[in-house]
């Protein structure tokens, strides 16, 4: 008979500490048959956001209630739309306030529901976001509080918005009303970060030997990987070894990704970085790396900035030449609109590609998809008109007790942060407010 242990075990070795999926060998079955229940696995909560609005006519229900076909841009998600649930009419209505900036307003409150302060100096002031104020509550009950990831750096100065400092339109996590947190945007980095331990001298002894000899970090791992098999019944056997292969296969993907000429001598030769050039691989490692973290319940929070606002990169890959934010100043040329649904559609496709993984990860008797909120949305609505009255936002997943597979059509203008209360209710971190919310948005539940 195996067993029982921790939900914290990991496998070590030098400069690694590698967390496990949840396993059947983790869930005391006598004792909790005893009380009557099962242990639940957690929730977890994850914001996507994405630059410069969408094509509204292409992504909003035109019905209410029960999903049935969705939008063109929705498409890629319609084997998916029993998991969707999508909220018309959230806003961001402190937007409109007297010389506000289009993107800094929108994007730098896009989590926290707080117009920020106007100024270029370092006196920046925000609200704390919501993802923040979970990490605060139960960040302590995993290794990492919080992970803050994105597909472009940061910046720390520079007017990018009508006098608002770049620090808006370029982070949406604040710690505090005047800390906003730096995002990690090398897939590498994120990895070592996940798998490393505490001990920044092996660390670098790891990822020096990996570089050199072409190691993989499951070497490193290898001695207690084959004690716990041993430990484990046949099911949870197939688990370790599926999640361990998906775990060789995005270190894999990563070196190729960022590939450089490999040092031959010197353990402490910095390992080779730089983010990866083809965009939609970049973009699917950090999508990986968060299945990897909430996998392992490294964290049950992360935010992650598809591109930064006012984002002006192209899509060659699809036939789009033109930079995202001149193309979402459409002024109503319809060609224009049809390359911008075409980039909206491509980031949907990344999203049912995050989701089909979370969904295809069992934990428990349901999937990881079950007991996750994932809020994916951007701080305008029409990029042209920066309207921020009228959202696009999808929440997929069912934990915290989201109702999904609905369209609910509410007042034009509701606070987006009405959502994000009921979104912490379900997380059991209940709040009074947070930024301008008014009050819990109804029907989320069903």
């Amino acid at each position: 008979m195996t067993s029982m242990i921790s939900r914290r075990t990991a496998l070590r070795g030098l400069g690694t500490a590698m967390g496990l999926p949840l396993l059947e060998v983790m869930r005391p079955r006598a004792a909790s048959a005893a009380r009557g229940n099962r242990p639940s696995p957690p929730v977890r909560m994850a914001f996507l956001f994405a630059p410069n609005g969408k094509h509204m006519p292409d992504w909003t229900c035109q019905t209410d209630g029960p999903l049935k076909q969705l939008p063109p841009i929705l498409q890629p998600l319609e084997h998916l739309k029993s998991e969707l649930f999508l909220p018309s009419g959230l806003a961001l209505p402190t937007a409109g306030a007297k010389g506000c900036g289009g993107h800094s307003c929108t994007v730098g409150q896009f989590l926290t529901g707080t117009l920020p302060k106007r100024t270029l100096g370092n006196d920046l002031r925000n609200g704390i976001s919501v993802d923040q104020v979970a990490a605060a509550k139960i960040g302590g009950q995993t290794r990492f509080p919080s992970l803050e990831l994105g597909c472009v750096p940061s910046r720390y100065s520079g007017d990018c918005d009508s006098g608002f400092s770049c620090v808006y339109t370029t982070h949406i996590a604040w710690r505090t009303e005047t800390a906003p947190l730096p995002k990690e945007t090398n897939p590498r980095s994120v990895f070592d970060r996940l798998f490393g331990n505490q001990l920044k001298r092996e660390q670098g002894r790891s990822r020096a030997i990996r570089d050199r000899d072409r190691k993989s970090i499951l070497d490193f791992v290898a001695v207690d990987a084959q004690a716990l098999t041993r430990r484990l019944g046949k099911s949870d056997q197939r688990k370790l070894e599926e999640y361990l292969y998906s775990v060789r296969e995005i270190e894999r993907r990563v070196d190729d990704s960022t590939k450089r000429d490999r040092p031959k001598s010197a353990v402490d030769y910095p390992r080779p970085g730089g983010l990866p050039e083809d965009t939609d691989a970049h973009l699917r490692l950090m999508l990986d790396m968060m299945v990897l973290a909430f996998q392992t319940d490294s964290t049950r929070v992360i935010s992650l900035m598809i591109g930064n606002g006012s984002d002006n990169r192209s899509y060659p890959q699809i036939g789009v030449s033109e930079g995202h934010h001149t193309l979402s100043h459409h002024q109503g040329d319809q060609k224009k609109h049809h390359k911008l649904s075409r980039i909206n559609h491509h980031f949907v496709t990344h999203l049912a590609y995050f989701l089909d993984k979370l969904k295809s990860i069992e934990e428990g008797d349901q999937t990881l998809l079950d007991h996750s909120m994932i809020l994916y949305g951007c701080a305008f609505g029409d990029g042209n008109a920066h309207d921020y009255m009228d959202l696009p936002i999808l929440v997929a997943g069912r934990g915290g007790g989201i109702a999904p597979g609905r369209h609910v059509r509410y007042k034009r203008g509701t606070p987006l942060t009405n959502l994000y209360l009921s979104m912490l209710d379900g997380l059991g971190v209940p709040i009074e407010r947070l930024g301008d919310s008014t009050q819990r948005l109804p029907h989320v539940n069903g």
